[in-house]
């Protein structure tokens, strides 16, 4: 009980009532935390299938499994991949590196063979499949972080998404959602703070009422245990470097520029519609 209640505090900033609903597995989602360094320990073959296990044993829309994951071996391409994210070393110094993979040509192939005509080439589909890939993802991640191992998914490896493409020789009807690096702890994964469930969590209706209250609130507690340094300052080049900044004019700030905005075309150059 009493870990329990230490790893809720870390994840909220503040005391949770808890009285029942606890074990092993609990505790193990609620310690998650974003690993970046780790030792030379390798992971075999078998433990790896074990995990990749853990991955498919997801739930998957209407059991379509619109997902692949690959698992990138090759060190010149590790190479590669890391120099798209040069400020992310993990990326090449993780003894294992998964890109999950939104996969609907798997099914378009099927179809075609079995003389189909494929007809939900869509936004909906483009999001079972992305959807599909994310709990992949995280079965696999719960599986890793159970038996002490650590993870630290990147998303920033879209941001060059065709140069990814490329590097990975991925086909029409395949698109990268998320890189994951994958080891032992080289350092204990850092536990980030997460909004208070009364922000997040809506009963039979939606209600942001007392919304700034709340994230007030949020940002004075995260600032007391972790401020936010220079370093880590979206788009101070704009804005400038604050002595105090806050979870919430970080995201605001990062979302103030375009990210990604070539996405969709991407898309549409792969073959996969959003209409």
């Amino acid at each position: 009980m009493t870990a329990t209640k230490n790893l809720l505090k870390d994840r909220y900033g503040y005391d949770f009532p808890i009285t029942e609903g606890i074990n092993q597995t609990i505790n193990t989602i609620l310690s998650h935390g974003t690993c970046r360094k780790y030792t030379n320990q390798s992971i075999s073959d078998d433990l790896l299938n074990l995990l990749l296990a853990c991955a498919q044993s997801a739930p998957s829309k209407s059991n379509l499994q619109q997902y692949s994951v690959l698992v990138v071996r090759n060190l010149e391409i590790r190479r590669k991949l890391a120099a798209l994210v040069p400020t992310m070393n993990w990326v090449f110094s993780a003894p294992i590196l998964l890109v999950f993979l939104g996969d609907v040509r798997r099914i378009r192939q099927l179809a075609k063979k079995r003389g189909y005509k494929y007809q939900n080439n869509n936004a909906d589909t483009f999001m079972n499949a992305s959807i599909d890939a994310a709990l992949a993802m995280q079965s696999l991640i719960t599986g890793a972080e159970s038996l002490g191992l650590g993870v630290c998914p990147i998303s920033y490896l879209r941001n060059h998404i065709g140069r990814l493409s490329t590097l990975l020789s991925l086909p029409d009807g395949v698109f990268p959602i998320c890189g994951l690096t994958l080891g032992y702890k080289a350092e204990p994964g850092y536990i980030s703070m997460r909004l208070p469930q009364d922000i997040v969590v809506h009963y039979d209706f939606y209600n942001d009422d007392d919304l700034d209250k709340k994230i007030k609130e949020f940002d004075d507690r995260n600032h007391e245990r972790s401020p936010i340094s220079p370093i880590k300052q979206r788009h101070v080049d704009k804005y400038g470097v604050l002595e105090r900044c806050t979870w919430s004019e970080n995201v605001c700030r990062q979302l103030s520029l375009p990210e990604r905005e070539k996405f969709a075309d991407y898309l549409n150059s792969k073959g996969i519609k959003l209409t």
